[in-house]
């Protein structure tokens, strides 16, 4: 799924190819990613894209006074075309093609969506907050905004929810999903499970610092790569997300997972929970 990072370095790089260009078509092939009617996806047509931002995993594609945004959700994807054909796409299933957008030169870009759960979102609306997603984001981890006390307060007012759930929270914390929360907990040695409202002065520093350069170093990374490189990208630095089974980068404990109905996690027992392995929660309760 694609995270906060690969969502900025996605606008930014379709802004360099997007910015005062016409929208000349724009097809939804898979009908139910349109999650809106009006205006109708025809009132794109014609107008110049003025901009590409991010409203945490939110693609804005702002046009001529109307906003064309996606959510990727888990399986989505934004493909670049040098050239497209002027007749209409028709489904299929293999490509997983969901939106096709046509620019004034016969370029333009495909919205994939692999796999059978379809979540995928577009939405073409008058302001981003027309998008409830949008509407009930919380703050930016990235924002000057996003200060210490900010977090602090969002921890205490989750109470013992697990830290891990608090960070991935759109309407907590936007733009964090299931791999960075991951990451930037094993980066601050903190356990996934540990109650939100538990951290000491020390731990809330370390956790803040790790949320700041955790995805500042992959938005780093990630700017200026070409939206085809940025899986690559994200997969390649990650310590343990997606690893289990490996060697910890950090401390050679092999990383291990906790699975869920329909997701699971991975960590490192040495580094975030005093060597001890978290029970699968579908067998056993998790270890303390």
């Amino acid at each position: 799924m694609p995270e906060l990072p690969e969502v900025e370095a996605l606008a930014l790089d379709l802004e360099g190819r997007l910015k005062d260009r016409a929208i000349v078509k724009a097809y939804v092939v898979q009908i139910s990613a349109l999650k809106t009617f009006d205006p109708p996806v025809s009132a794109l047509e014609g107008t110049l894209v003025e901009s590409v931002t991010r409203h945490g995993k939110f693609l804005d594609i702002e046009t001529s006074g109307l906003h064309l945004v996606l959510h990727l959700a888990r399986g989505g994807w934004v493909r670049w075309r040098d050239e497209l054909p002027s007749i209409p796409p028709r489904p299929n299933q293999k490509s997983g093609l969901a939106v096709r957008v046509i620019l004034d030169d016969e370029s333009g870009f495909d919205v994939t969506e692999m796999g059978t759960k379809k979540r995928l979102a577009m939405y073409v609306v008058r302001r981003p907050l027309d998008v409830p997603g949008i509407a009930s984001l919380g703050p930016d981890p990235l924002d000057d905004a996003f200060t210490i006390d900010v977090l602090q307060g969002i921890l205490e007012k989750a109470g013992r929810a697990q830290i891990k759930g608090v960070l991935r929270s759109q309407g907590t914390i936007a733009g964090i999903g299931n791999a960075y929360s991951d990451e930037l907990l094993h980066a601050a040695k903190m356990s996934p499970f540990k109650p939100a409202n538990s951290l000491s002065e020390a731990e809330l520093q370390t956790l803040y610092s790790a949320i700041r350069d955790v995805l500042g170093d992959a938005v780093e990374r990630s700017r200026g790569l070409a939206m085809s490189e940025l899986k690559g990208e994200k997969k390649t630095n990650l310590a343990v997300h997606g690893r289990t089974g490996e060697k910890c980068p950090v401390c050679g404990d092999t990383v291990r997972e906790v699975s869920f109905a329909d997701s699971s996690l991975q960590y490192c027992p040495t580094c975030q929970t005093g060597g001890k392995p978290l029970a699968d929660r579908r067998m056993s309760r998790l270890l303390k």
